[in-house]
């Protein structure tokens, strides 16, 4: 199975954004208890790379990429050590070709359909809607008019209100930075209540993709 129908199954990444070093492994393994198998590390967190490349080289069912990829020294760094999978806020394309290049999936962020066939045509796989929230379910509806078949990971503003909205939509998957990933419990070491929120995410998710079905 490709990637991108592996997320379009599992439907959740979390988004690791200025997590400490030292508590990544700790907020991992609390998501992952969760039924988190997607993990986004973003570029600008503190050993970001070395923590790509320790999870690939442990690597126990799960998936791991970096976000937060704003140019192409980014993605070197972050290709070198091993992410599976490259997300960025932005549409770059030197960034996308050198992925394409590697073989390397990139989900670019985009928000005008303008960008969205742009993207598609330099042959990604999906696009990242952001700020997803603020953009409303009603926009990917009214995209998804001339772009029906169109694979849309959305990020920014999703959260346990909304997501069940989202996930109807028929979205590939769906990015949770601070909804979800709790830098404030993760920092007084609460990766408990890390794993009951991942717990009800992901309920929601698979029940509405039960419905779907």
């Amino acid at each position: 199975m490709s990637l991108i129908n592996e997320l379009r199954k599992d439907k959740l990444i979390a988004i690791l954004r200025k997590v400490p070093k030292e508590k990544a492994d700790s907020t991992m393994r609390a998501l992952k208890q969760g039924g988190v198998k997607w993990f986004e590390v973003t570029m600008e967190s503190q050993g970001a790379a070395t923590i790509i490349e320790k999870w690939q080289t442990d690597k126990d069912n799960i998936h791991v990429g970096a976000g937060t990829v704003l140019n192409l020294d980014t993605a070197k760094d972050a290709i070198s050590a091993g992410a599976e999978f490259i997300i960025s806020p932005n549409l770059d394309q030197e960034v996308v070709s050198y992925c394409i290049d590697k073989g390397i999936e990139v989900w670019p962020g985009v928000m005008t359909p303008s960008e969205i066939v742009t993207a598609i045509k330099m042959g990604v796989s999906a696009v990242k809607l952001f700020p997803a929230g603020f953009l409303g379910v009603q926009y990917i509806k009214n995209i998804k008019g001339p772009l029906a078949n169109l694979p849309i990971i959305v990020t920014g503003g999703i959260n346990l209100q909304n997501v069940k909205e989202f996930i109807n939509s028929g979205i590939f998957g769906v990015g949770l930075g601070s909804s979800l990933v709790n830098n404030e419990w993760i920092k007084n070491n609460r990766f408990d209540e890390l794993t009951k929120l991942a717990t009800k995410y992901k309920s929601i998710i698979d029940i509405q993709e039960t419905v779907r079905k």
